[in-house]
């Protein structure tokens, strides 16, 4: 051995160039990869791609398919060469519970690997992937950040579970639950800790059928078919393994990749389109394609097609992706079928393109740049977007308000906490007017706007329904502005933001926007959708807080503000046991047509508890709400506040009208603490727009209540002081940010007086005695010279009496001390 360390010694410093491609390959540790499967032919395709693309991505180390088949699928199978394979017992119905759940075989196969398999005892890495998969380049744990106790995954944003009560039902350590899947890759260690509490949360998911509807489980069918996805969030929690998580490393084809992202795998769960062309894999069931001769998928367009598909480079190279997964696994085939011994088949196009150069550079190993790792350090779940040194998705915030001093003191308050929050991005108020109302509407500068046409009054029906603004001014803001953004979060005026609502934090995805429960939105569940949605399955009951991909929106708005018509002319469906609405009156309309219109396009919404509540509510322990959503009344003590007191009082244009103040938290009893925390979130939310409210009435330059008269400079640098202390500051106007620039220079001038520093003006006086003395000294020297004069006599008539006259009237202190009309302090501030 050591004369074998010797000579590749002396062979390194002959070839550098040879160690350095050994380095690049030999990998220092041992890596295995799993993927399970079943005695089918849809597994078999399946098979033969990944496998295919193991090879051509170079990955390192052995790789096993885990098989499971019964006794009788195992007589009829003919695809035990596909790939090197472990038999593992079949557990697709349950030997327990009889229960048909072949999802399961993946944890009980890796159970049954790990214990019975001479490679589970020769191994140090473990890569786990699923046979829908496509891998572009290698996956090397160490390189991907993995750590021992820390392995590394792909997000899965739609296990809601890990949120709620699901993962309190089911782990010890909820908090530690991870919504990760798709691609695992771990330290052999942590697999055999994790493997059997895996299979067991799983069985016990599975078997609690009271939890598994959509709304806790996040699975669009209810029927419990992602049990394993949990069984192994949960299982990971148990035992106490925390992902890294990564957004990079994986991506469906058919979604738009982030810029500068390069992902090393496909997972082709999802139906993808390009042009007319489109794949699903669930059509392919059934489909014996590896075993008929020359058979392949059809034919997805050529790169130069799609290159004029689309001129928006990210979602072209989103395109050449989704091709390139196709094109992988025809590619595969193609292979297959020629080690099979099939025929040589016909020449084709497509086939010369599989086999020609241009392809094999399309489709070379991509491998992860050293230094610049796709996968985020953080220990905390976070979305990938967190990566350091990757670029935010941009955010524009809208908020939909009319015409009425109601909805201007709203508008007050939801800008000032929209500075305060750092929620990023832009912010636009739709304002909804009639002609009428905007020549005569005074609140034009509250806000960043959207002028809109109102539709009250409906132009058609006739009927009054101002909620229809919201759909209505969304449509139009989309149609008429330039809006340069990729998620769009929507609010409503009555809120109060506490902290940023980002599309990477929440996890919303393209198809799959984030919302806030609205649970008496009974008619998701009932005739009323079956009457106004042809999708009632995926009706969510949804609202207040909505984060939503551009595209979707664009897509969705139109059928928003049809289907908000279209509830609202069903009166005859208007009753509360269908509604759910207490007034029977339609008035929630606007809702429903919002749930509707997402169904009819099956847009699956994210549903999220942790970022609204309405004041008054008891907070669930721990979570930092983002918004409070005033809508409803609430109290504490004697104290209350319902906006609806408050529609008809002009709150911004009377000067320092403010609501009641609500009570000083230190009057509250702590004896029980989610009371407490109740009220303290209350007492916030009304401080929050009572200080909304001074801050403006200060920019409007109100006199101060006490004194009648405008603030001295003292009083505004502590305001500014203040303001610096609890949110943004403009510095290039010396306000605070917490509503709209001001209307004009004027305004901005008389309202915002000069601050004068006094250090400054110290140092001001002293320059000017300076000043002063150096120019006393130039006179004394000019003095000197003119009487020097004076002994050789007047040169001319009158001279003396016309110098006497200009050193009297100088605007310097002449020799004897007398001084002039103008005093130093006038001087100086000119000519300072």
């Amino acid at each position: 051995m050591e004369k074998f360390l010797i000579f590749s010694f002396l062979i390194c410093i002959i070839s550098n160039g040879f160690c350095e491609e050994l380095n690049q390959t030999a990998a220092p540790w041992r890596i295995h990869t799993l993927f399970s499967v079943e005695c089918q032919d849809y597994f078999d395709w399946q098979t033969v791609g990944l496998v295919h693309s193991y090879k051509k991505a170079k990955q390192p180390g052995p790789i096993t398919r885990l098989l499971s088949c019964t006794d009788e699928e195992k007589k009829k199978y003919k695809g035990m060469n596909l790939a090197p394979t472990f038999e593992v017992p079949s557990m697709s119905r349950h030997p327990r519970t009889k229960d048909w759940y072949p999802a399961i075989n993946k944890p009980a196969g890796i159970v049954h690997w790990l214990k019975y398999s001479k490679d589970a005892q020769n191994v140090d890495w473990v890569v786990i992937l699923d046979a829908d998969q496509i891998i572009r380049g290698p996956i090397v744990p160490w390189e991907l950040g993995a750590e021992k106790g820390k392995p590394v995954a792909a997000y899965y944003g739609y296990l809601v579970g890990c949120d709620n009560l699901l993962a309190q039902l089911h782990t010890k350590h909820p908090e530690l639950c991870d919504k990760v899947g798709g691609l695992l890759s771990m330290h052999i260690d942590d697999l055999k800790a994790l493997a059997p509490k895996w299979l067991s949360k799983t069985e016990e998911v599975r078997e609690d059928r009271a939890h598994w509807s959509t709304n806790l489980t996040g699975d669009i069918y209810g029927k419990g078919w992602i049990s394993e996805m949990y069984g192994y969030s949960f299982g990971a929690a148990e035992v106490g393994l925390r992902h890294k998580i990564s957004d990079d490393l994986m991506i469906y084809p058919g979604y738009v990749p982030r810029a500068g992202v390069e992902p090393i795998l496909f997972h082709y769960g999802l139906p993808f389109t390009v042009g007319n062309w489109s794949f699903s894999k669930l059509d392919h069931h059934e489909d014996a394609i590896v075993y008929d001769c020359n058979r392949l998928f059809p034919e997805p367009p050529y790169p130069r097609e799609v290159q004029v598909l689309e001129a928006e480079p990210n979602k072209r190279r989103g395109l050449f992706l989704s091709i390139e997964c196709i094109n992988t696994l025809n590619e595969g085939l193609v292979i297959h079928h020629a080690s099979r011994g099939c025929s040589k088949p016909n020449w084709s196009k497509y086939l010369s393109f599989l086999k020609c150069k241009t392809f094999a550079n399309l489709t070379q190993p991509r491998y992860l740049t050293h230094g610049n790792p796709q996968i985020e350090k953080a220990e905390v779940q976070q979305y990938a977007f967190d990566n350091p040194g990757k670029p935010y998705p941009k955010i524009h915030t809208v908020f939909s308000t009319e015409c009425t001093t109601y909805f201007d003191w709203q508008t007050v308050g939801f800008m000032h906490s929209f500075h305060l929050s750092g929620q990023p991005g832009d912010v636009t108020r739709l304002l909804s007017c009639t002609d009428e109302d905007l020549k005569q509407y005074a609140g034009h500068d509250l806000a960043p706007t959207h002028n809109v046409p109102s539709m009250s009054r409906h132009p058609l029906t006739g009927d009054w329904y101002p909620a229809i603004n919201k759909p209505a001014a969304v449509l139009h803001w989309l149609n008429h502005a330039k809006i340069d953004a990729e998620y769009i979060v929507i609010l409503d005026a009555d809120m109060i933001m506490r902290g940023p609502i980002t599309p990477w934090e929440f996890n919303a995805a393209r198809g799959h926007p984030v919302s806030t429960p609205y649970d008496y939105l009974i008619g998701c569940h009932n005739e009323l959708a079956k009457l106004h949605t042809s999708h009632p399955d995926a009706c969510d009951k949804v609202g207040g807080v909505i984060i939503m991909h551009i595209d979707d929106l664009r897509k969705f708005a139109l059928l928003w503000l049809h289907k908000t018509e279209e509830v609202r002319a069903d009166k005859a469906h208007y009753s509360k046991n269908i509604t759910g609405d207490i007034y029977e009156s339609g008035w929630i309309s606007e809702m429903y047509g919002y749930s509707f219109g997402a169904a009819e396009l099956n847009l699956r919404h994210m549903i999220n508890d942790k970022i609204l509540i309405y004041p008054g509510y008891v907070p669930e322990p721990g979570v930092n709400y983002r918004v409070f959503h005033y809508g409803l009344q609430f109290t504490v003590g004697n104290w209350s506040f319902d906006k609806a007191n408050w529609r008809n009082v002009d709150m911004v244009n009377t000067c320092w009208a403010k609501f009641p103040d609500p009570p000083n938290a230190s009057t509250l009893d702590f004896t029980d603490t989610n009371i407490i925390s109740r009220d303290q979130l209350s007492i916030e939310c009304g401080r929050t727009l009572n200080e909304a409210l001074r801050l403006h009435h200060i920019r409007r330059n109100c006199l101060d209540p006490a004194r009648k008269a405008p603030q001295t400079k003292q009083e505004i640098i502590k305001e500014v002081t203040y303001s610096r202390r609890i949110g943004r500051i403009d510095e290039r106007r010396d306000v605070v940010t917490d509503d709209t620039p001001p209307r004009d220079t004027r305004t901005r001038e008389s309202t915002h007086p000069n601050i004068t520093d006094p250090i400054f003006s110290s140092f001001r006086f002293w320059i000017v005695v300076l000043w002063a003395f150096s120019v006393m000294g130039f006179l004394i020297i000019v003095s000197m010279v003119l009487s020097g004069r004076k002994g050789e006599g007047p040169r001319g008539k009158g001279s003396h009496h016309r110098n006497k006259r200009r050193a009297s009237y100088s605007a310097f202190p002449d020799t004897t001390g007398r001084h002039d009309k103008h005093p130093y302090n006038n001087a100086s501030d000119m000519l300072l």
